[in-house]
């Protein structure tokens, strides 16, 4: 799907269906729940960036579970990928917006954010890269960092491939996501990439958190 010679129905298919993958397999419910929730209050409006945000149906869950708390959480989606953005945009409503930038451009704008949080991202991303990402959070965080990912492992290839070939159909799902899979970190190899500012925890099978509440807080 990052192909940008990809089959555009493929492709948007595949953002589609996001939203069922992830509240199959990603967990961002109980993340939300046990580590978001209890940052945020009723008594002001916070802000969560969302870092390679795809077809942004994690911002549009993490602002409505906010919502149904009783909190305001403006939430900006980010992506290099236009074509992510475009199809994101579509879903922007007050409080949620999209843009097609990196996290280096808005710590040159000097942005700062209650929240961050990325959801499959780290896999994509060399460790140098890896490294480059959490110095921009550091920079870009004035409250609490989430990164959540896919931990490697021939249970979680083989799982993965079972049980979503049956459910989705005529997108890059599968086969995007078992390349997924292979490309993704161990635990003891996020922990060493991320050094040890950032703790790395897996919540659940086949699962890695890394997060870092900001020192200021």
């Amino acid at each position: 799907m990052d192909d940008p010679h990809c089959d555009p129905r493929k492709l948007e298919r595949t953002y589609a269906q996001f939203e069922q993958v992830n509240a199959l397999v990603s967990g961002w419910r109980f993340i939300y729940g046990r580590f978001i929730r209890p940052y945020l209050s009723r008594e002001r409006a916070f802000t969560l960036l969302d870092i390679g945000c795809g077809g942004g149906d994690l911002a549009r869950a993490l602002q409505r579970w906010a919502a149904q708390d009783g909190v305001t959480l403006r939430v900006l989606g980010i992506d290099t990928n236009a074509q992510a953005i475009a199809y994101a945009r579509q879903q922007e409503r007050s409080g949620l917006s999209f843009r097609a930038v990196d996290s280096a451009t808005l710590c040159i704008e000097g942005a700062k954010f209650d929240v961050i949080v990325s959801n499959h991202l780290l896999h994509h991303l060399s460790t140098s890269e890896v490294c480059a990402l959490l110095n921009d959070c550091q920079t870009l965080s004035r409250g609490l960092t989430l990164h959540a990912d896919i931990e490697r492992g021939p249970l979680a290839y083989a799982g993965f491939g079972l049980l979503a070939a049956p459910l989705f159909h005529g997108s890059f799902i599968v086969p995007d996501g078992l390349v997924s899979v292979r490309r993704s970190f161990t635990a003891p190899e996020l922990q060493a990439v991320c050094g040890p500012d950032w703790q790395v925890w897996r919540p659940f099978p086949f699962r890695l958190v890394v997060g870092q509440r900001a020192s200021a807080v």
